[in-house]
């Protein structure tokens, strides 16, 4: 048999009969069958037979969170083995499905299944949602893992799939699971003991945060796949969770927590939600005020916006508000940092040195960073 004929063609001509497929949304497919079949309960899945009252088989031809293809045989068309022939030949031909270098190993079909449901979860707002039991068998999202979220920008280097999984257990020195979602983005689950073995041999005073060593590892991710596989792409990473219970709302949140990185930290691919708890209230403000209070402020002084001033606030707020630490960092002397703050103090009346001040400039350049861009 032809391996690059199209399943359809193949059987019709093994079965000489005519096929003719349908699609239900996977709603309106229980709907249906509660009224066609004789037993329906399971989910559908590819390969599966179901018998029609009056007679007849109804075979699904691919099944995922959203839909299910299908067509039927009538009665008397095909003996038992037959039937039993047809369901085989779909399990293994994989309609609906093209895979580079052959068919999808079992665990890639499991994991895009998955991605398929996640995906669904998301878009009906159901980000409370546990995983099924069926794309959990082998009980490894019942475990700690930690959770990255991988957008890549461009088409990658390698061959999709199977070589990203084999990049990442070289990365990770473990087996992951990767769960693809919408075109160029996948869930990258990492072991869980991530967090807990790179804290060993530290002593206390130096032992990292959760944080930190999380965003360590999330730059060294960007860093392996930038080089050897996928070339300009966004990571982001959340604490340890466990799948089952969190990675719907888990991958919403690592969504938005990308969105509102490149929105407002242009240029930066890497991105931590624990970072961007005022982007994340901005960005809930409606645009229209957002433009607005702009205006305003830009009315008073633009002197806020000058390149040079804009690196020595950023530089500033980065270092936590020390005037020492940004002196240093920005290769200037600490009273030539004085003298700038002492004079965007004089034209702005804001002394980014007082908390209130602080707070309300770290605003306003942010809010700058989208609105310059309307």
């Amino acid at each position: 048999m032809n391996a690059i004929m199209p399943w359809k063609t193949q059987l019709e001509q093994v079965l000489e009969l005519p096929i003719e497929t349908r699609i239900l949304a996977r709603t309106a497919w229980h709907g249906e069958m509660a009224q066609a079949a004789e037993e329906h309960g399971e989910a559908p899945r590819t390969g599966q037979r179901f018998t029609l009252r009056g007679g007849g088989a109804r075979f699904v031809v691919k099944a995922d969170a959203r839909q299910v293809e299908f067509f039927d045989v009538g009665k008397d068309k095909l003996t038992d083995k037959e039937l039993r022939l047809v369901s085989w030949m779909l399990e293994h031909l994989k309609p609906g499905k093209q895979h580079a270098h052959g068919a999808a190993t079992e665990l890639e079909d499991s994991h895009t299944a998955l991605g398929e449901w996640i995906q669904a979860q998301l878009e009906e707002g159901k980000t409370k949602a546990f995983i099924p039991e069926e794309y959990n068998r082998d009980g490894r999202l019942y475990q700690e893992m930690v959770p990255f979220l991988l957008v890549s920008e461009q088409e990658a280097k390698g061959s999709g799939y199977g070589e990203l999984e084999k990049l990442l257990k070289s990365f990770f020195e473990e087996d992951v699971v990767l769960i693809p979602l919408q075109e160029k983005e996948w869930l990258i689950l990492g072991p869980g003991a991530l967090v807990h073995d790179e804290a060993d041999g530290r002593a206390d005073d130096e032992e990292e945060s959760v944080e930190e060593q999380l965003a360590g590892i999330c730059y060294g991710l960007h860093d392996m796949l930038a080089s050897e596989w996928i070339g300009e792409c966004h990571v982001a990473v959340g604490l340890p969770i466990r799948p089952n219970e969190s990675a719907v709302e888990t991958t919403s949140v690592l969504r938005e927590t990308i969105m509102l990185g490149r929105k407002f930290h242009m240029g930066e691919n890497i991105h931590l939600p624990w970072m961007i708890h005022l982007e994340r209230l901005l960005g809930s403000i409606p645009e229209a005020q957002r433009i607005r209070y702009m205006e305003q402020m830009m009315s008073r002084s633009d002197v806020l916006f000058e390149p040079e001033i804009m690196t020595t606030l950023e530089t500033y707020f980065h270092m936590n508000c020390n005037v020492s630490d940004t002196a240093k960092k920005l290769f200037i002397h600490r009273n030539t940092l004085l003298y700038r703050l002492d004079k965007l103090k004089q034209d702005t009346g804001l002394d980014v040195r007082l908390f209130r001040d602080a707070v309300l400039v770290k605003l306003i350049l942010l809010l700058y960073k989208v609105t310059k861009r309307k």
